[in-house]
């Protein structure tokens, strides 16, 4: 589960809510403490996590509370929104049109799981039915148009890249000139991977991006950084126009609040969070049920979006057959396998009960 260890610790501080007999300053300060605590844990950014603290603060205010309100009740509130606050900057994402081309081009430091995130994201739209590629222009490490190769054969996901050509501008402007012409709807551009100490390489980001245009530039944010995540994307935010961002191995990793918190500094909207190494461990990002998973409520909007998924209504040869009372092994095989397209069942459990 993402964050398991932060979501524990600010649940079982809220439930000391539960427990106080009256609820007064005392209790209220003793829970922001243990929150709070819980949050630089993480990695959360200290500056974040004081505003936080100041914001539930102004909010409750015990003198001028009315005598029947329910004061457990409002305090939860109030610290569920500024949790969703530190997650949520407030801008809509880039949402890609249907029947044109949309260039979606990828930055990052190197060894975010930037290059395999371009193909669970190629993966992802294909899903979808949207006829999706992906062009790697990334010329400084070695191995990456292999990696890219074996990435988009096994999802069958068409590509193009070079051996020859050292320059990403040219892969990059060619790539996304030919998937073009073919009438390609997602076209995504993979770059080398740099630290904002590279300045050459920095610019060479920016002149891919003035090349290609793209219409979405995704910061891929690595969270086993934890704070360091900051001063990155604000150096990546400066230089080019970062529209979204998406966090990876987060699935496993204690102090992913630097990363949650990074995202402040490039005003950017997290629209997935990479979720594990295989192909579809990539899971759209929603700032309610998110949150509500992180304090142990669980996911149904999520897990209704995966039931979603799989069409079942489209069905209706299996629902004659179950009409009539003809369901076999074969339709109740199959029916398993449309289970298994949910993922990992650890991952249904967490979506549906508490943590």
């Amino acid at each position: 589960m993402v964050l398991a260890d932060l979501g524990r610790k600010i649940t079982t501080a809220l439930q000391s809510l539960s427990k106080a007999t009256i609820i007064n300053e005392e209790v209220l300060n003793g829970m922001l403490k243990d929150i709070c605590t819980a949050l630089i844990e993480a990695d959360v950014n200290i500056r974040l996590v004081k505003k936080l603290r100041e914001n539930v603060r102004a909010v409750i205010d015990f003198d001028e509370m009315a005598g029947g309100l329910n004061k457990r009740r409002m305090i939860q509130s109030a610290v569920f929104k500024e949790l969703m606050k530190l997650v949520d900057p407030g801008v809509k994402p880039y949402q890609p049109v249907k029947g044109k081309p949309n260039v979606i081009m990828f930055v990052g430091l190197q060894g975010s799981g930037k290059t395999t995130t371009c193909t669970k994201l190629a993966y992802h739209y294909q899903k979808k039915n949207w006829k999706s590629c992906l062009v790697c222009a990334d010329t400084f490490r070695a191995g990456a148009y292999d990696q890219v190769k074996q990435n988009c054969t096994k999802a069958r996901i068409p590509f193009y890249g070079s051996y020859t050509e050292v320059d990403p501008v040219v892969i990059a402007q060619d790539g996304v000139e030919m998937f073009k012409k073919e009438g390609f709807e997602i076209i995504i551009v993979d770059t080398s991977g740099r630290h904002k100490q590279e300045d050459s390489l920095f610019e060479e980001m920016l002149a891919v991006s003035n090349a290609v245009k793209p219409d979405n530039i995704i910061f891929v944010m690595d969270a086993t950084i934890g704070q360091a995540c900051e001063g990155q994307a604000k150096a990546f935010k400066d230089k080019v126009d970062v529209g979204s961002v998406i966090i990876t191995k987060l699935d496993g990793h204690a102090k992913g609040g630097g990363a949650l918190s990074a995202v402040a500094a490039t005003n950017s909207p997290i629209i997935f969070i990479g979720t594990g190494e295989h192909i579809d461990d990539l899971e759209p990002f929603k700032t309610k049920p998110f949150v509500s998973k992180l304090l142990g409520m669980g996911d149904i909007e999520g897990l209704i979006d995966k039931v979603n998924e799989l069409k079942l209504e489209d069905n209706e040869v299996l629902l004659e057959k179950i009409k009539h009372g003809q369901f076999t092994l074969r339709d109740m095989y199959e029916q398993f396998q449309n289970i298994m397209k949910m993922g990992p069942f650890s991952q249904i459990m967490v979506r549906s009960i508490l943590l």
